[in-house]
């Protein structure tokens, strides 16, 4: 994969919403209203997300898209999936159907543009199918890697997923995690977070915190030693509560004897990737202080709510670019 050289700032939190898409999984949709209005709405399911406009915005209009990056510093972004439509829970064939209408879609955008790439959606509720829609993303389409969602049918640790890990490792590509709010098409999530959009702004955290949890205490990254796997936000609260739950892997029963070793936890947690999108100096800082930054890459959320208002502002190292080059396995 090549990009546009001299690359000095790459984006890796960059969501898409692709026209293809719309009405791709039957009842569910998704469709979009009112985009033309003063209240534009997207629907998947039962779920409705109110007042945020996709069309004539970076999310569907490419050339806008682009300006927006110039304005921003931005050389070269990765587009993936709206965390609204992973549909983890939806019947395996409809999800099949639309996993495979949205990669198609993208990788026909990204083609014709060296300064975009694209992360393929997954079908995990058939882990085969998701490894195997990822080979195809990846050896046919060129697209960089897989994007799957925290709230699925199984668990990150389970021992079912080592097929779509074993897939990343074969075909080195790197698998990105990123949460969705609960309930969309799969089981409700805690009634706590329904107010103030705590689904998003606490319930993310959290599913990123579980996920890294997940991760290191079931051994997926000992059963895959070579595997690499990003995640979002600065996997939530993990730069907090590193303490806590590295205490956990030294003294729980449930630790393996690795975990319970000096430094076992904290080695895990290292070989994790990390987007720095965190929303505060102070909460990045104290996850750097923790994981380093040789696995740190930069993350917007391109045009959504959380984005800084002036990304040009926000100027991230040069060496951001450059670990986001080794994950991506991307050269100039």
């Amino acid at each position: 994969m090549t990009i546009a050289l001299g690359a000095a700032v790459i984006d890796v939190h960059a969501h898409v919403v692709l026209a293809e898409t719309f009405g791709a999984a039957g009842d569910l949709g998704p469709e979009m209203g009112g985009q033309d209005g003063d209240a534009p709405w997207f629907r998947v399911g039962d779920y409705r997300l109110d007042g945020v406009r996709y069309q004539g915005s970076p999310f569907m209009d490419t050339a806008l898209r682009l300006n927006r990056m110039d304005a921003a510093g931005i050389d070269y972004q990765v587009l993936s999936p709206n965390p609204l439509t992973f549909l983890h829970f939806i019947d395996a064939s409809d999800a099949i159907r639309f996993c495979r209408t949205h990669n198609d879609a993208l990788a026909r955008l990204v083609s014709g543009y060296n300064r975009l790439g694209g992360f393929a959606a997954l079908p995990m509720q058939d882990v085969a199918a998701a490894a195997d829609e990822l080979d195809r993303a990846v050896s046919r389409l060129g697209l960089l890697g897989g994007y799957i969602g925290t709230d699925m049918p199984h668990r990150l640790d389970a021992p079912g997923m080592d097929r779509l890990y074993e897939t990343c490792t074969r075909l080195d590509v790197p698998l990105f995690i990123h949460p969705s709010p609960a309930g969309i098409d799969g089981p409700k999530g805690d009634p706590n977070l329904t107010d103030y959009d705590l689904d998003v702004v606490v319930g993310f955290a959290a599913q990123e915190t579980l996920a890294v949890a997940q991760l290191i205490y079931g051994g997926v990254l000992d059963r895959h030693p070579t595997l690499d796997i990003c995640l979002s936000h600065g996997g939530g609260s993990t730069g907090y509560l590193f303490g806590r739950m590295a205490m956990a892997a030294r003294k729980r029963p449930w630790a393996s004897a690795e975990l319970r070793a000096d430094g076992g936890f904290e080695d895990r947690l290292q070989r994790l990737w990390f987007d720095n999108h965190l929303n505060s100096d102070v909460s990045l800082d104290l996850l750097v202080s923790r994981i380093g930054t040789d696995r740190l890459v930069f993350g917007t959320n391109f045009a959504g709510w959380d984005a800084p208002d002036d990304l040009g502002a926000h100027r991230p190292p040069k060496e951001l670019a450059d670990n986001a080059r080794r994950l991506l396995r991307i050269k100039e």
